[in-house]
């Protein structure tokens, strides 16, 4: 469980770190922060909700069973997540200022945008992946989507 923990931190502050590379942003409070959350509330809350998904369709017919597992995992991934995400990157950039009500609205528009490519990458991490591997592969996703939040914070 540990390793899997620190494996889903170092995925997340990865995927970060180019983000933050990108906008000119890296810092090792930044790198460490968001490894501490990923390590800890992420990897802790995201294995804790696949195993309640896999628990709450054990008795749905297959063709809907995969459908419902995907729109289960968009929703727990929405704006309120993504706003929270960039708050996790404001306060570890020491930009504690940029944190107000406008996170929400580009939690919102982020969201929105990529719905697509989220329904998709769910689809493939809640039926083609096993459970005990759906963290990582939601952590390398997420690692590649925090390069699309942070982005979103100057895009919307």
């Amino acid at each position: 469980m540990l390793f899997s923990h620190l494996l889903g931190g170092m995925i997340y502050a990865g995927g970060d770190s180019i983000a933050a590379l990108i906008a000119g942003q890296l810092s090792l409070l930044r790198l460490l922060g968001i490894f501490l959350v990923g390590a800890s509330l992420y990897a802790f809350e995201i294995q804790r909700y696949f195993r309640w998904i896999e628990s709450r369709v054990q008795r749905v017919e297959p063709g809907r069973r995969a459908w419902l597992k995907t729109g289960m995992a968009l929703i727990y991934f929405n704006p309120l997540w993504i706003a929270r995400h960039l708050a996790f990157v404001y306060l570890f950039n020491a930009q504690v200022d940029q944190i107000d009500l406008g996170i929400l609205r580009t939690g919102l528009l982020s969201f929105a945008v990529n719905i697509p490519i989220s329904l998709l990458a769910n689809y493939w991490i809640q039926n083609k992946t096993a459970l005990r591997y759906r963290f990582w592969a939601s952590a390398f996703f997420s690692g590649l989507m925090a390069i699309y939040y942070s982005m979103s914070s100057v895009w919307f």
